[in-house]
């Protein structure tokens, strides 16, 4: 039996592990992947459109910074496919597996610097500066609160409920008076 990341224990191999865990990892690649790509067409298309040639310098930089976050966040994204391509079968799979976990996360920041751009880009056209930047500012905190704090405090839980159940194990051994054999 192995112990998985997620605390739960599952009678497979090394083999069915990292399977299931490539697996897991494409399927929120694909569901991210959708948004993506809806935003760099999106994103693509913009220059090509008559008003683009009335932006102001700051909207234009907002709109590179954009672009180029969203052009990572594609490749980045795109990344775990190829290199599996490339090392298929050639008995890497944990390579694969450690390595797309970096990626995704990656791609994530990247994604949410291109959701937050396209937003602020296009209140800064409809609105004023100031007003697109604290959405802006609000949607990156949102952002941030939803993909890492709220994670990050149920893994701080998950921990502290294990040192807790540990902690009590061993004093409910010594409490017993049961002694080891």
């Amino acid at each position: 039996m192995s112990d998985d990341e997620d605390g739960y224990t599952r009678d497979e191999s090394e083999a069915q592990r990292l399977d299931r865990n490539f697996n897991e990892q494409l399927q929120e690649l694909r569901i991210a992947q959708t948004g993506v790509q809806i935003l760099f067409a999106f994103l693509l298309t913009i220059p090509f459109q008559q008003r683009f040639t009335s932006l102001t310098d700051l909207q234009r930089n907002i709109y590179v910074v954009t672009l180029l976050s969203v052009a990572i966040c594609t490749l980045v994204f795109m990344a775990p496919v190829a290199m599996h391509r490339m090392l298929f079968r050639e008995g890497l799979k944990d390579f694969v597996v450690r390595h797309t976990d970096t990626l995704i996360g990656t791609g994530l920041f990247f994604l949410g610097t291109g959701i937050v751009g396209g937003v602020v880009l296009v209140l800064d056209v409809l609105l004023e500066d100031t007003a697109a930047l604290w959405v802006g500012g609000a949607l990156a905190v949102l952002g941030i609160s939803l993909w890492v704090l709220l994670p990050l405090s149920q893994r701080r839980r998950g921990r502290r409920e294990d040192a807790v159940e540990q902690a009590g194990g061993k004093a409910g051994g010594k409490a017993g008076g049961a002694s080891p054999a």
